[in-house]
């Protein structure tokens, strides 16, 4: 078992603040912090951030300094807990979350590696995506696939993973991908299974195929929601159809946490503004209890 550190993002990829930026303050006011196991779990606190400034900078994407922000801040924080010798779990906002783990991971001398469930490959080029969020791109961002001058220091910082050492369980938006004409990453990365063959392999055999793949590298493990199909989870802002079920999801994260390699992980995309009667939001919470083994026990 291990000691994990609770780090709250209020970060949103998109041009107006609110949505999945208010998704950690919901979860606390769901009980996410009662449900855990104070001995295994330390509540962090939340991330000071900045809001979205709603502009399309120079590399295509919406929000840069935003985005610069977010991934020093998380960089920060994840090394922050590594120092104190427990593993972060950052919680909220969306996808890009996942770079400054990777730079941390570097940064401590390891190897780093990338295993994510999304329901999205997120590998557009910035100036192709018909958004301009950053969770759009940060898979292509992350592994160096731009062509596009990134802002500084991101432009120095990537590639912040090698191809060879990412894992990606879920995508399901290869049609829209191609009606677009934009590629597919499948080819680049060391592992990938769309959600046809993670459950058609299932969960578990994909995860072990995942990790095989990703091999000695210090991984960062993130979970993008709409993974999941939309009956199991509709507050993200993108369904599709398809995708896992809770269970599968379940069993694949379980896999992965317990990996020594392991060195922290993200849980992203849940938007509250999808959410009115807080129902995803309990049962996201319920997760996130799971995932960490963690739940607080009973008094008396």
């Amino acid at each position: 078992m291990r000691d994990w550190d609770l780090v709250g993002v209020p970060y949103t990829s998109m041009a107006r603040p609110g949505g999945i930026a208010e998704a950690i303050g919901v979860l606390r006011a769901a009980g996410l912090v009662d449900r855990l196991d104070p001995s295994r779990v330390h509540d962090a606190g939340d991330l000071r951030l900045d809001p979205p400034d709603g502009v399309r900078g120079a590399s295509g994407l919406l929000n840069e300094r935003a985005l610069v922000r977010l991934v020093a801040a998380t960089r920060e924080a994840v090394l922050a807990s590594h120092a104190r010798g427990r593993l972060p779990l950052l919680v909220g906002g969306d996808c890009p979350v996942l770079l400054g783990p990777l730079a941390a991971i570097r940064d401590e001398g390891a190897t780093p590696g990338l295993l994510m469930f999304d329901g999205h490959e997120d590998a557009w080029s910035p100036a192709r995506s018909g958004t301009g969020e950053a969770s759009d791109s940060e898979v292509a961002i992350a592994i160096g696939a731009v062509s596009e001058r990134l802002p500084p220091p991101l432009d120095t910082l990537a590639p912040f993973v090698d191809p060879a050492h990412v894992a990606l369980l879920g995508p399901r938006d290869a049609d829209e991908l191609a009606g677009a004409g934009e590629p597919s990453i499948r080819e680049q990365v060391g592992c990938f299974f769309d959600d046809r063959e993670c459950r058609r392999a299932g969960p578990e055999p994909s995860t072990e195929a995942a990790l095989l793949a990703i091999g000695e590298a210090a991984f960062w493990l993130h979970v993008d929601l709409d993974v999941l199909a939309t009956e199991a989870f509709a507050a993200v802002d993108y369904p599709q159809p398809g995708g896992l079920t809770w269970h599968e999801l379940d069993s694949a994260v379980a896999l992965a946490v317990a990996q020594p390699a392991c060195r922290g992980a993200s849980v992203a995309i849940y938007n509250p503004d999808r959410d009115p009667d807080r129902s995803a939001a309990i049962r996201l919470v319920s997760f996130i209890a799971r995932m960490l083994g963690s739940e607080r026990r009973p008094e008396g």
